[in-house]
């Protein structure tokens, strides 16, 4: 329906006065999910060669189906693709908005699927559709390549945050993945701001898989896994992350986790959880020591929310670091990638401290979003940078790991390269 403008209402063509033009829509308004299916997202699974899972919502009382196919150079492939019924969830979902807020969620986990291989596929009720979107799965073998890394998108999320989002896919719109070191909103049970992340990567999001570590706003404010809190709701109802974390700890199900791709063990630690319990604490050190011990990946990356080192003056996180710290120094981890403190820093520290880059783990504090924080002078830190949305672009090969950092508007902000010789 077309919409003209009198006095300060966008009004319909009925005579309905919907927002006043320029004005915020009022928190209280929601848009209830649609019957075409929205939020599309792409998650890698533990087995990235032959799987790949796929999670969006519609209106409640929908099932859900995925069509899927080898993709081919013309359109011959949507003559005969498979077909399977997704998972359904008709939930609840107390939102900041609407504690009575609907929805259906659906999620598919494809599987035997041919490593290194792009498919073609789509997502539906059957007589509603999306678009085909494509994606390619893993090799079966170590492959060079390259992931994506962003620190808190949080505040602003649609307005501000998503050019950083936007530009890292501009400069590399070839990665495998990208992960998020956590904050990916501001108020964890707000779908208006989940909306807006998933608007700022759109269709983004449904060919490039979207791997998040939570941080604590996907917690309530008293930091507990409960109802309401979208690690409990909207979470894991939105995303279809492995569940192979420490087994003693239920409530960190899909936020602790780990995947190998083409080489690469790829961890993500739920920060939140490891500061606050201390029985999942103890839980998740024996469940990582083994993760470590046995890997036969070449190169190793850990990614959370709370920096083991801070950025800021003014904050520092003893649990965590003296729970990860030395299984980092011990199993010789390349990488960890960290967010939290709304600044930029990258430096190596070894069991003894700071160190030259690659004799000891290499940690990073970044930050995709617009809020910022004060920058310290840091004795661990080669490079530091204030007031800076930045991402990074992080390229794995066999013998050397290249980590390149940029601003927002695309300017090189750091650089340094692992070697590993044979």
């Amino acid at each position: 329906m077309k919409t003209i403008f009198k006095g300060l209402c966008a009004v319909l063509l009925s005579g309905t006065c919907v927002v006043p033009v320029g004005a915020q829509v009022p928190a209280s308004v929601l848009a209830p999910a649609s019957a075409t299916p929205e939020r599309i997202i792409l998650n890698l699974t533990s087995d990235t060669a032959h799987e790949m899972a796929v999670t969006w919502r519609t209106a409640p009382g929908l099932l859900g189906q995925v069509e899927y196919a080898v993709a081919t150079a013309g359109p011959d492939f949507v003559k005969t693709p498979m077909r399977m019924a997704a998972t359904t969830e008709n939930a609840r979902v107390v939102t900041e908005e609407d504690p009575q807020f609907h929805a259906a969620y659906h999620s598919a986990i494809l599987k035997d699927l041919k490593p290194d291989t792009v498919y073609a596929y789509r997502v539906g009720d059957g007589t509603r559709w999306s678009e085909w979107f494509q994606f390619r799965t893993a090799a079966a073998e170590a492959k060079p390549f390259r992931f994506l890394y962003l620190g808190d998108m949080q505040n602003q999320v649609l307005s501000e945050a998503s050019r950083t989002l936007r530009m890292a896919f501009r400069s590399a719109g070839d990665v495998a993945f990208t992960i998020h070191a956590g904050d990916l909103i501001n108020r964890h049970n707000s779908d208006r701001e989940w909306g807006e992340w998933f608007d700022a990567g759109g269709f983004l999001y449904a060919q490039t898989p979207q791997m998040p570590t939570p941080g604590n706003h996907e917690y309530g404010k008293d930091g507990a896994a409960r109802a309401g809190s979208s690690v409990t709701g909207q979470w894991r109802h939105q995303f279809t992350l492995p569940e192979n974390g420490p087994t003693g700890v239920p409530e960190a199900t899909e936020t602790h986790w780990y995947t190998d791709y083409q080489g690469l063990r790829l961890i993500s630690i739920d920060s939140p959880q490891l500061d606050r319990n201390d029985e999942a604490r103890a839980q998740t050190i024996a469940w990582l020591d083994a993760l470590l011990a046995d890997n036969p990946n070449r190169w190793t990356v850990i990614f959370l929310h709370f920096p083991l080192f801070s950025s800021d003056p003014d904050r520092d996180n003893p649990k965590v670091r003296s729970a990860l710290k030395p299984l980092i120094d011990k199993y010789k981890v390349d990488l960890v990638l960290q967010g939290h403190d709304h600044g930029y820093a990258r430096g190596a520290i070894g069991a003894a401290g700071p160190t030259a880059d690659g004799a000891g783990a290499t940690y990073v504090v970044s930050v995709a979003g617009p809020k910022m924080y004060d920058v310290a002078e840091l004795a661990w830190a080669r490079k530091t940078a204030a007031r800076a949305q930045a991402y990074q672009i992080i390229e794995v090969e066999n013998d050397h790991l290249r980590y390149r950092a940029y601003t927002a508007t695309g300017e090189p902000l750091d650089e340094m390269t692992l070697n590993k010789p044979q």
